[in-house]
């Protein structure tokens, strides 16, 4: 195994043992949700399956932050990419990506973004929230954890910057434990977020309150670029939504951190269009 840093990425090739043909190369890039070392650990597994199936090398690109991850989906740098919902809109309408899989995690297809304050906060509703001050995890491209509660909060009449002020955390954890100290009146994340390890096991969640969810929407997104031949792309679709059935393939699925992948087509990202229209006047 090899990394190497090139450009803001860490890049992991991904050899398999044997006597093996000359490959081309294949890049992977995964959007930095998580730390890049934890992010190499999740998804080196599917790497080296995809790699077996495809007959090439993949390599996995970690961008160290999301400005060196969206350069490379602009350039097309990334053969498959695994990112957000609203990455892969924006990515389909500007540089032609196509959808392939989604995530399943904790037995579920969709995610809903969340609006969470402390129990002690006084706050009870969304309206409570003018005049008050947001944590968002991420930044403002985020669909879970800023346009989607961006959307709910538009609904119960609030404007960002006139009736609350926004702020952004590295990461959802971030957000949430950002305003359990109190930093901010409210977080905003994913729906999933008092279950994640690395909050539970740093602030008491049954301090806090999930306040509003958006509605459901598809989860985190698989594409591949648009020079991607169909043959490929079925044998890595037919890899990912396989796992589930074998031992192996749910070893796969564990170090990923989810539960299974889904086919999907663009028709499925109707709701993130809606959601993203009206939190944020794109129509994309």
């Amino acid at each position: 195994m090899k990394i190497r840093t090139l450009s803001g990425w860490v890049c992991t090739a991904v050899v398999l043992m044997g006597s093996v043909p000359a490959w081309s190369d294949v890049y992977m890039g995964v959007f930095p949700r998580r730390p890049v070392a934890v992010t190499h650990n999740a998804f080196r597994p599917l790497a080296e399956r995809l790699s077996k199936a495809l007959g090439e090398k993949v390599i996995l690109v970690i961008p160290k932050n999301f400005k060196a991850f969206w350069a490379g989906v602009k350039a097309k740098r990334f053969d498959i990419v695994h990112y957000n919902q609203y990455h892969y809109l924006k990515s389909h309408k500007a540089f032609g990506y196509k959808v392939i899989a989604t995530n399943e995690e904790r037995g579920s297809k969709t995610i809903r973004g969340q609006l969470s304050v402390r129990k002690d906060s006084g706050i009870k509703s969304v309206a409570d929230l003018k005049g008050k001050t947001i944590l968002f995890g991420g930044g403002p491209k985020a669909m879970g954890s800023y346009i989607a509660p961006t959307a709910v909060l538009k609904k119960a009449g609030l404007t960002a910057g006139k009736d609350y002020q926004v702020r952004f955390a590295k990461n959802p954890p971030s957000a949430l434990i950002g305003a359990f100290h109190k930093a901010s009146d409210a977080a905003g994340s994913g729906d999933v977020i008092f279950h994640v390890k690395s909050v539970k096991t740093k602030i008491d969640v049954a301090q806090m309150l999930p306040l509003a969810v958006s509605e459901p929407f598809i989860h985190l997104t698989w594409a591949v670029k648009d020079s991607f031949s169909d043959d490929k792309m079925k044998k890595v679709v037919d890899v990912m939504i396989s796992l589930k059935k074998t031992p192996s393939g749910k070893a796969i699925l564990k170090a990923a951190k989810v539960t299974g992948f889904h086919k999907a087509t663009d028709a499925d990202f109707a709701k993130v269009r809606e959601i993203t229209k009206f939190a944020l006047g794109e129509d994309l």
